[in-house]
């Protein structure tokens, strides 16, 4: 049997942890392996309990969780978490995304998107609630988006996909044949167009660019 999802759940309300500990508990592929009341607590527990996802609230006291997400994925930058918070506004959104999650999805949420955003995430991918993308997709900063990768070279766009979609440099270099400065430099270019610097911002532009699903 395939081991269970562990995560880590970051939330400064016990009842609410409790709420979502029981929630999870419900399905097998994933296992709640330590809690976090303050963001503060939060790297000394990811380095103890070696957590696949962390579930980070983002209304805290002391340092945030945008500050929490930002200051992990520093220190480990294949840190997998989900911004998981009661607001519904698409800046935090972009604000957590920015930081290094790798995915947002609202508290009010059914229970089903949380199991399925959890699995995503630890199978490498990016999950943005459908809801967020709908309410971002008539924004000029969008549109802007939208027009920089339809200039976008085939060979640019090619890479752009598979960088949203997860995949290494190396492992884009295996996929299209090319050598791995040649990906590693059509990265940069790319980033650069964008006006981003991580993975997960690229593939929230994917999405909500309609380039990509979730």
């Amino acid at each position: 049997m395939k081991a269970p999802i562990k995560i880590l759940l970051v939330d400064d309300h016990a009842i609410v942890r409790a709420g979502f500990r029981m929630l999870l508990s419900t399905e097998d592929s994933i296992e709640v392996i330590a809690e976090a009341e303050r963001g503060e607590e939060v790297w000394q527990l990811y380095l103890e309990y070696h957590p696949d996802v962390v579930v980070m609230d983002l209304s805290m006291p002391g340092m945030g969780g945008i500050e929490t997400i930002r200051r992990i994925c520093i220190k480990d930058n294949s840190a997998k978490i989900l911004a998981f918070s009661v607001h519904d506004e698409i800046v935090y959104v972009n604000r957590a995304i920015a930081a290094g999650a790798k995915g947002y999805i609202c508290k009010k949420s059914a229970p089903s998107i949380l199991v399925q955003a959890i699995q995503k995430i630890a199978m490498g991918g990016i999950y943005i609630e459908t809801e967020f993308l709908e309410n971002s997709s008539g924004q000029s900063n969008e549109t802007h988006y939208k027009t920089i990768i339809e200039a976008f070279s085939t060979r640019e766009f090619d890479i752009f996909l598979l960088l949203a979609r997860g995949f290494t440099s190396h492992k884009i270099s295996d996929e299209l044949c090319l050598s791995y400065k040649t990906v590693a430099n059509y990265g940069t270019q790319i980033r650069s167009k964008l006006k981003v610097s991580s993975v997960a911002e690229l593939a929230h532009i994917a999405l909500v660019s309609g380039v990509m699903k979730n």
